[in-house]
């Protein structure tokens, strides 16, 4: 069985507070309120399996935000002498000591924390300081890889982001043209590994497989502005980014496909759409 995960079970049986379930090793409480309405001694039931406020484990058909050994962006319920308790979906806080806090959490305030089992106490908490938690000494990833980010934090030198929930990376401000917040999950690719492992990403596809949904985002612009686009090589970069949020670079290589495939016409004013 499994604390911290979901846990497919077996239901052994009925008491005034729940059910039993087990694993064929080990069983554990289902509490009343989570049992559904119909069942059956002997059926299967998925449900999260943790710790409850004596530390035995309890399952529970409520969803959990975040499973042990995972990120996610948390909201603190409140702190006290000990440190920050954040929801985490469940009836039972999930624990941030002082200790493991990247700056002193306040209430309200969502930050990005790792859930993990804390060895000394046996129990599942949580810390901000997440790039303990990444390793850039064995990386699984090469150039060009398409990769699952979390955004981490914003900095004046970029943004930092998790790569595959095992490394860390750096994403540069002007590479991304959508608003970007601590806990956003979006896809990206690895742009350059330098010698010392560390990571550039980037959210653009490399060479012509990138140029194929830019050349669509502006082939569907064209037919919302009724084949026009006042937009051409000469444009400034600000008004590029600002109607089709990319850069004047790949919106170049964009409509040079476009063009090469005798989709559009450049003029001086903008670009045509050539009748479809």
């Amino acid at each position: 069985m499994e604390i911290g995960h979901y846990n497919t079970l077996t239901i052994a049986r009925e008491t005034k507070i729940g059910l039993y379930l087990t694993d064929g090793t080990s069983d554990v409480l289902l509490p009343l309120k989570y049992v559904p309405k119909q069942y059956a001694i002997g059926d299967e039931i998925i449900v999260f399996v943790y710790l409850d406020h004596e530390e035995r484990p309890v399952a529970t058909t409520l969803e959990p935000y975040i499973l042990l050994d995972e990120f996610g962006l948390l909201r603190v319920n409140y702190v006290n002498q000990f440190g920050a308790f954040l929801d985490w979906g469940l009836e039972k806080d999930i624990f941030v000591p002082f200790k493991e806090q990247a700056r002193p959490m306040e209430k309200g305030k969502r930050y990005l924390v790792y859930a993990y089992m804390d060895e000394k106490t046996n129990r599942i908490v949580a810390s901000s300081k997440t790039n303990q938690f990444l390793n850039n000494e064995n990386l699984t990833v090469a150039v060009g890889d398409e990769v699952d980010l979390i955004i981490s934090h914003i900095t004046e030198v970029g943004i930092n982001v998790i790569i595959n929930d095992q490394h860390k990376g750096l994403l540069y401000k002007d590479e991304v043209y959508d608003d970007i917040k601590p806990g956003d999950r979006i896809i990206g690719y690895i742009k350059n590994i330098r010698p010392d492992h560390k990571i550039d990403v980037t959210l653009q596809k490399f060479g012509y497989s990138k140029v194929e949904p830019n050349a669509e985002k502006i082939l569907n612009e064209l037919r919302a502005g009724r084949g026009f686009l006042r937009l051409n090589d000469n444009s400034h970069p600000e008004d590029i980014k600002t109607v089709l949020k990319m850069s004047k670079k790949t919106f170049k290589k964009a409509i040079g496909a476009l063009y090469k495939d005798k989709l559009i016409e450049i003029k001086d004013d903008g670009i045509y759409l050539v009748k479809e």
